[in-house]
C-alpha cells in the first residue's frame, strides 16, 4: 500500500497543508499541457490526498490561474488550500506591478476571478519590492485578510532580513504577520534557504513551501546525456543556462548509484530528502502527466536512512 499523504501545519498556524502540493508554473495554461491533461493530473493529485494547489498571476499572464481554477471547480472549496501571487508586471501600465496598495488590491480581484473562488487561503508577495515602503505592503495584505479575501499571506524569494522586517512592522502596527515563505529549495539550491531564510522563518513561526524541488528536472537524470526536444530546458533558455552545468550534472549522475542501491529513483530520493528538511511544510511539485505525478508522490514511500542522508549531504554540499 502506498504511504498515505501526511499533512503538516503551515509553520506555527493551524492551517494544515499536504506534504506535497501541486503547482502550475511553466506547466498549465499554455500550449504545452491541454486542459484535459490538467484536469486529469489535478484529479489524481486530489485523490492522492493533495489539498494544496499553487499558482500565480504572472504564470502565463493569468492563464494558469484560469486553467487550475477550471480543474478545481468541481471539488469542495473547504477541502482545498489555494494560493496565488502578486508582484510581477502584468501590463505596460506603470502601476500594474510591484507591491503597492493599488496593485495588490486590483490584483487580488483578478486572481479570484481567474480561479473562480471568493477567497485565497494563501497570497504571496512574489518578490520584495524595493520601490514600495514595506509598511504599505504589510498594511495592504493585512486589509485583504480582514476583508476575507485572503486567509494568510506570505512571501516568496525574500531574504531573512526582509521577512524579519515585515514581521516587526506587523507586530508594531497590530497587523497580520506573513505566515509562509516560498523559496526555491532543492539539493542543488541550498545555501540561501538554509543559511539565511530558515533561521528567520523558524524564529517567527512561518512555514516553508518550496518550489523547483527537482531543479526543473535536472535531479531526475533527464538531462544526463543532453537536452531532450520539447523539455523545459529546451523551451526556456534562461532556465537551461542557470542549471545545465557539468558541476551539477556530475553530482546528479553520481546520485543514481545511491538511488539504485535503495531500489528507488533519483526523483523520489531528492524529494524525500527535501521533505525531511527542518521547517518544510510542503513541497510544490510540477507535473504534466498523471504518470509523472505518481512517480513524484512515490517519494512518500522512500525511507531516508541516516547514512544515505549523510551521503547526499556530502554529494550536494551547501554552496
Amino acid at each position: 500500500m502506498p504511504t498515505a499523504m501526511p499533512y503538516r501545519n503551515l509553520g506555527a498556524c493551524g492551517l494544515k497543508v499536504s506534504a506535497f502540493a501541486l503547482g502550475g508554473w511553466t506547466t498549465y495554461g499554455d500550449s504545452v499541457t491541454d486542459q484535459g491533461t490538467v484536469n486529469a493530473v489535478i484529479k489524481a493529485a486530489h485523490e492522492a490526498g493533495v489539498n494544496f494547489f499553487d499558482s500565480a498571476d504572472i504564470y502565463n499572464r493569468g492563464e494558469t490561474e484560469k486553467s487550475m481554477g477550471a480543474a478545481l471547480k468541481d471539488f469542495k472549496r473547504q477541502n482545498l488550500v489555494l494560493s496565488s501571487k502578486v508582484f510581477w508586471p502584468m501590463s505596460d501600465d506603470v502601476n500594474d506591478r510591484g507591491l503597492s496598495r493599488k496593485h495588490i488590491m486590483e490584483s487580488i480581484d483578478k486572481s479570484l476571478s481567474n480561479m473562480g473562488t471568493e477567497y485565497l487561503d494563501l497570497y504571496f508577495c512574489h518578490r520584495y519590492d524595493e520601490a514600495t515602503p514595506l509598511e504599505e505592503t504589510v498594511r495592504a495584505m493585512d486589509d485583504l485578510v480582514r476583508a476575507g479575501k485572503v486567509l494568510y499571506w506570505g512571501t516568496s524569494e525574500w531574504t531573512g532580513a526582509q521577512i524579519q522586517n515585515a514581521c516587526s512592522i506587523a507586530d508594531r502596527r497590530n497587523c497580520y504577520r506573513p505566515q509562509v515563505e516560498q523559496p526555491q529549495y532543492s539539493l542543488l539550491a541550498r545555501k540561501k534557504v538554509e543559511t539565511d531564510v530558515v533561521p528567520a522563518v523558524r524564529a517567527n513561526g512561518l512555514g516553508l513551501v518550496t518550489w523547483s524541488p527537482l531543479a526543473s528536472g535536472l535531479l531526475t537524470g533527464k538531462y544526463d546525456a543532453g537536452v531532450p526536444e520539447n523539455s523545459r530546458f529546451a523551451r526556456m533558455a534562461w532556465l537551461r543556462d542557470s542549471w545545465l552545468r557539468e558541476e551539477h550534472l556530475s553530482r546528479v549522475r553520481f546520485l543514481k548509484g545511491i538511488a539504485d542501491s535503495l531500489g528507488t529513483t533519483r526523483s523520489k530520493l531528492a524529494l524525500a530528502w527535501l521533505l525531511n528538511q527542518p521547517g518544510v511544510s510542503s513541497v510544490i511539485l510540477g507535473a504534466t502527466s498523471v504518470e509523472q505525478l505518481k512517480e513524484n508522490l512515490g517519494a512518500l514511500d522512500v525511507k531516508l536512512w541516516q547514512e544515505v542522508a549523510q551521503q547526499m549531504e556530502q554529494l550536494f554540499p551547501v554552496m
